[in-house]
């Protein structure tokens, strides 16, 4: 399982479909933003590639070089999306997931009408730069992994009741039925209403609010790629403590002013002590004393019919290898799995040959690292029961003989929260 270069470049290009134009081109070297930007003649030799496929009714979704894996994408006739990155450790999966969240962030700043219907290019070059930190976001080494598993990144809080049942409160209050409570882009608490979102905004909406500077109160005005692609709606967010937001997605009322400090305060004062026990839980998912095995270095949960997760690469601290280190494997390991052995998506065969690969279909599988410290040795090991994945990093001395029996015991204990 590879493992991409150090210090390589990722770079991303958007154009006009019909027209060839340049729309932005982004580009990240070992999660940074990176320049110079490709050269004009090299952008356009691969959309140019690309336009020759399409006129002999071809589609040119992807090809690798010695070095680089490309992958192009249209969306709706009007937007092509291209992406460079370098082939190791970087798969086809990865790369078209990513071309989906970029597209999902650039309608969800944008609108669509404006995407499809391209009346003034230079001003929609001048629209899209809001689109810009969102967008370098996906491309740099996130702490976050919604973009690849397209489920919503989630925390759990130690009174998560109580802080249920104050943002249900507060959101009938502010009248409204879309409320969420986020730490770090993750979710620690929402409403029926926000949970019933659709992707990619589920995913886009904590993501960009993750993404923002810091800001005491904002009133944002988004459009939902699934739900509401040409109408914007607005997202207000209020600071509670640093890093930790309210979220509320809303029409043209309430105005901000209205969400006024005495609310705010009738609501969330007397849980200043629980909402203080979220903060630690961006890195870490799982709160203090939650029982998991030491030979645990990293962990991704998936809730496949509830599009949620949780993924941590820090359960007991710091040992090697690096977090960096840690939520790579743990993406490439997923990217292998989802595209070998499972199906990314649950639910009842269709047809007779569909029931027959359903049954064969692996329930557990393992990875045991032989090279290139200091990963040598480490385990990986992905288990399915129902609906819900797990994927774990385990310590070198754990037994691969007790690998399967070490995931279903964590599994089981995790069960009850995601």
């Amino acid at each position: 399982m590879g493992e991409e270069r150090s210090g390589s470049t990722v770079h991303l290009l958007c154009l006009a479909a019909s027209s060839g134009v340049p729309l932005f081109c982004r580009s990240s070297r070992g999660g940074n933003p990176a320049r110079p930007q490709l050269p004009f003649s090299v952008i356009g030799s691969l959309n140019g590639v690309h336009m020759f496929g399409q006129n002999l009714e071809v589609q040119l979704s992807s090809a690798r070089t010695e070095d680089t894996i490309v992958v192009w994408k249209s969306f709706h006739d009007s937007i092509t999306l291209i992406v460079l990155s370098p082939e190791e450790g970087t798969s086809e999966l990865r790369l078209e997931r990513l071309l989906q969240m970029v597209f999902g962030a650039m309608v969800l700043l944008v609108g669509l009408e404006e995407l499809t219907n391209i009346r003034n290019v230079e001003r929609l070059k001048k629209e899209l730069r809001a689109s810009y930190r969102l967008i370098d976001s996906f491309l740099g080494d996130s702490e976050l992994i919604g973009d690849l598993t397209q489920c919503v990144d989630c925390v759990i809080p130690p009174e998560g009741s109580l802080l249920q049942e104050a943002l249900s409160g507060f959101a009938e209050a502010a009248g409204t039925a879309f409320v969420s409570l986020v730490v770090s882009g993750r979710v620690v608490a929402a409403t029926e209403g926000w949970w019933r979102l659709g992707t990619p905004e589920a995913v886009l909406l904590p993501w960009l609010v993750g993404s923002l500077p810091p800001q005491a109160a904002r009133d944002y005005p988004v459009y939902l790629p699934h739900g509401s692609p040409t109408v914007p709606h607005r997202l207000l967010t209020l600071t509670l403590l640093p890093s930790l937001e309210l979220c509320l997605l809303c029409g043209p009322r309430p105005p901000l002013r209205q969400l006024d400090p005495q609310l705010l305060e009738r609501w969330w004062q007397p849980l200043l002590g629980p909402l203080r026990t979220c903060l630690p839980l961006g890195p870490r998912a799982l709160p203090d004393g939650f029982p998991l095995h030491a030979d645990i270095l990293g962990l991704l949960l998936l809730h496949l019919e509830l599009k949620r997760c949780l993924f941590t690469v820090e359960p007991f601290g710091d040992k090697e290898p690096s977090p960096e280190q840690r939520r790579r494997l743990l993406r490439n390991f997923y990217t292998l799995v989802t595209t070998t052995h499972f199906p990314p998506e649950p639910g009842l065969p269709q047809k007779a040959e569909d029931a027959v690969h359903q049954a064969q279909l692996p329930r557990a599988c393992y990875l045991v690292l032989r090279h290139g410290e200091p990963r040598r040795g480490l385990r990986l090991v992905v288990l399915q029961l129902g609906p819900r994945q797990l994927l774990l990093l385990l310590a070198p001395q754990s037994p691969t003989h007790g690998l399967r029996s070490l995931a279903t015991h964590t599994l089981h204990a995790l069960t009850p929260l995601l």
